[in-house]
C-alpha cells in the first residue's frame, strides 16, 4: 500500500497564492503611527546570499518600494556564507529595533542550516514578516539521456550501481527530494552518482551540457534550459501551468510508492524574535510598508515582468509555514547527512 505522507506540510499551493493574491489586490492600507517615530535612520536589508541570485533579485527589486512606503531609504547589503549561516549570524547579532531586516531563502537553506549545518540559532529566533515567493521543485532528465519518466529513472538507478548521474543544489528541497524517493522505493542511496552544486546555475549547466543524467531543481529558474529537458514530475499536490508534467504522487504511481510534497522555496523577509517582542509598533510599521508595497500594481507588474513572487501571507502564515517547513525537513533530515 502507498505510504501516504504528502499532508505534513499543511497547504495547498494554488489556494494559498489565490488567496494571497486576492488580497493584495484588494488591500488599502495606512501605515500606522509609530509612537516613537520609528523609523528615524536607513534601514538595512542583509541578504543571506551573494548578488544576481533569487534572493539578491527580490531583496534590490522589494527595497525601493519599501523604502517609499516607510520613508527613510533601504540599503541592500549582502552577507553570504556557510548556508545562510554568516546573514542569520549578522541579524542576530545586530539591535533589536527594527533597522535590521533580513531578506532570504529562507526554506529550506536556513532550516538546513540548523538541521545539518551546525547552527546555533534555531528558526524560532526569527520573526518572518513574510514569505512572498514561493517555487516549486522540477524534476527533468537530459533530453537525450532515454528516460521518459521517473519510474524508468529510479529503476535504473536500482539496476545499473552508479551509473546514473544527478545534479543538485547542497542543503536544496530538491536534493532532499532526491534521497527521499531512492529511500522510498528502497534503493541503496549509493547506486545514485549525485553531484551536489552550490548554485541552481552550475546545476542547469551540468544536466543542459549532459554531465549528468537528471536534475532536481527549481521550476522557474529552469525555464532558459526547458529545450535540453524532458520533465518527469513536479513537486506539487497539482499541475501546473509552466510545465506539462505530473505531479511527484502521480509520476510515481505505477511503482506504488509516495512519498512527502516538499516546498521547494520560500523567499522573503524577516527581523529578530526580539524584534517584534520589544517593539510590536516598530513590527507593525514594518509589516505595514512591507504589504502596501505589495497591493501596489506598479510592484506587481514589475515583480511579474521579472519573473519574482509578490503575494502577501502575513506574518502569522509566514511563521506557521516556516515551522512546518522544518518539521518535515527534521523528519528526513538523516538522509542528508
Amino acid at each position: 500500500m502507498p505510504n501516504n505522507s504528502s499532508a505534513p506540510f499543511g497547504f495547498n499551493m494554488k489556494s494559498l497564492l489565490a488567496g494571497a493574491t486576492a488580497a493584495v489586490a484588494s488591500l488599502a492600507l495606512a501605515l500606522p503611527a509609530a509612537a516613537d517615530d520609528y523609523p528615524e535612520r536607513p534601514i538595512n536589508m542583509i541578504v543571506g546570499f551573494g548578488t544576481g541570485g533569487s534572493a539578491d533579485r527580490l531583496a534590490r527589486a522589494m527595497s525601493g518600494y519599501i523604502s517609499e512606503e516607510i520613508g527613510v531609504p533601504v540599503q541592500v547589503t549582502n552577507r553570504p556564507g556557510a548556508g545562510t549561516q554568516v546573514a542569520s549570524n549578522y541579524v542576530l547579532n545586530m539591535p533589536d529595533d527594527g533597522y535590521t531586516v533580513y531578506a532570504s531563502t529562507f526554506a529550506p537553506y536556513l532550516t538546513n542550516s540548523i538541521l545539518t549545518g551546525g547552527a546555533n540559532f534555531s528558526v524560532d529566533d526569527f520573526n518572518y514578516v513574510n514569505f512572498q515567493w514561493f517555487d516549486l521543485d522540477l524534476i527533468a532528465a537530459n533530453s537525450d539521456s532515454g528516460y521518459e519518466d521517473l519510474p524508468s529513472l529510479l529503476e535504473a538507478i536500482r539496476d545499473e550501481e552508479t551509473q546514473v548521474r544527478g545534479a543538485v543544489v547542497q542543503g536544496s528541497a530538491g536534493h532532499l527530494m532526491v534521497r527521499l524517493l531512492l529511500d522510498r522505493a528502497g534503493i541503496n542511496q549509493d547506486n545514485l552518482n549525485l553531484v551536489t552544486y552550490n548554485s541552481g546555475g552550475e546545476a542547469r549547466s551540468a544536466v543542459a551540457g549532459g554531465q549528468v543524467d537528471f536534475v532536481s531543481i527549481s521550476a522557474q529558474g529552469s525555464e532558459g534550459i526547458r529545450e535540453f529537458l524532458t520533465p518527469l514530475a513536479i513537486v506539487s499536490d497539482e499541475r501546473i501551468e509552466q510545465w506539462d508534467v505530473a505531479p511527484i504522487n502521480e509520476a510515481l504511481a505505477p511503482m506504488d510508492i509516495e512519498v512527502p510534497v516538499l516546498q521547494g522555496s520560500m523567499r522573503g523577509f524577516a527581523v529578530t524574535s526580539e524584534m517584534e517582542r520589544e517593539h510590536p509598533e516598530r513590527f507593525e510599521t514594518l509589516s505595514s510598508a512591507i504589504q502596501s508595497a505589495l497591493a501596489r500594481k506598479e510592484v506587481q507588474d514589475h515583480l511579474e515582468r521579472n519573473d519574482m513572487g509578490g503575494v502577501w501571507v502575513g506574518p502569522e502564515r509566514s511563521n506557521e509555514l516556516m515551522r512546518e517547513n522544518y518539521e518535515i525537513f527534521e523528519q528526513y533530515a538523516h538522509l542528508l547527512n
